[in-house]
């Protein structure tokens, strides 16, 4: 089934893109993505050492001829910072698109949303694609669209909890309104919080801590591929209503 997702022009084969931290090395990492057949995968500008090709790092071991590689800012606690992080990756020749994160609060990593909401308006007019990891507000999932985000990132729940969808309401209501992509970053702990992300008709899921806090992240990584994969095609071929009472599956009429 082709089911290719576009944002501004770039085709991304696969819905399920992944997070590089916290793995025990680089060849690790390596594994997973190959084993989670996503083309996307992100890596922390801050802390992963991608923009010095001079010594060993992340590009090493993930070909970017292969992948598309989005750095994020995470660890930006200002919108200075992750102005100059995104800018950083740019003109090391990384990439044009870019997560980007204002963190606000270190205990539980949620958004600055004002500061995400100017840093987003900024890093559009300099011409970058900008992925803005957010809350599941859809106030602010809107003024981050009329910002000039590519696409909206709200949390399932709070960065790496694996707490996975909290509130599946605000999800969808952000989804009605939404005229980019949106797609889930943070919460999901396992392959059925993946599922149900796409189910409510998510574009995609990012995932890190699931799959790198797993006893075997390789295993996690495919999991993930084919709940994501599963989540999309029910979404697409529409469940069935929900009732109150039951309703026999075989027909009376003909009935010995």
């Amino acid at each position: 089934m082709k089911d290719t997702l576009a944002i501004r022009g770039i085709e991304f084969s696969s819905r399920l893109w992944i997070g590089t931290g916290k793995y025990r090395d680089f060849e690790e990492t390596a594994k997973v993505v190959e084993a989670s057949g996503a083309d996307v995968v992100t890596v922390a500008v801050r802390r992963v050492n991608i923009t010095d090709r001079k010594s060993e790092n992340l590009l090493d071991f993930i070909d970017p001829k292969r992948y598309k590689i989005l750095p994020n800012t995470a660890g930006c606690y200002s919108v200075e910072d992750a102005l100059r992080y995104s800018r950083l990756a740019r003109e090391a020749g990384v990439s044009d698109m870019i997560k980007l994160e204002v963190i606000g609060d270190e205990r539980t990593l949620f958004p600055d949303t004002i500061g995400l909401l100017q840093a987003t308006e900024i890093l559009a007019k300099e011409g970058f694609i900008v992925f803005p990891y957010t809350n599941d507000d859809p106030i602010m999932a809107r003024r981050l669209e009329d910002a000039g985000a590519a696409a909206v990132m709200p949390l399932g729940a709070p960065i790496g909890s694996g707490l996975g969808i909290r509130n599946p309401y605000n999800i969808k209501i952000i989804l009605e309104a939404a005229k980019v992509p949106v797609l889930v970053d943070a919460g999901v702990g396992t392959a059925s919080d993946a599922a149900i992300a796409m189910e409510l008709g998510c574009d995609a899921v990012l995932i890190n801590t699931a799959i790198a806090g797993a006893k075997d992240p390789v295993a996690m990584a495919e999991a993930m591929k084919h709940a994501v994969l599963s989540g999309r095609l029910a979404y697409k071929a529409g469940r069935m209503g929900k009732k109150l009472y039951a309703s026999a599956s075989s027909p009376f009429e003909g009935m010995l």
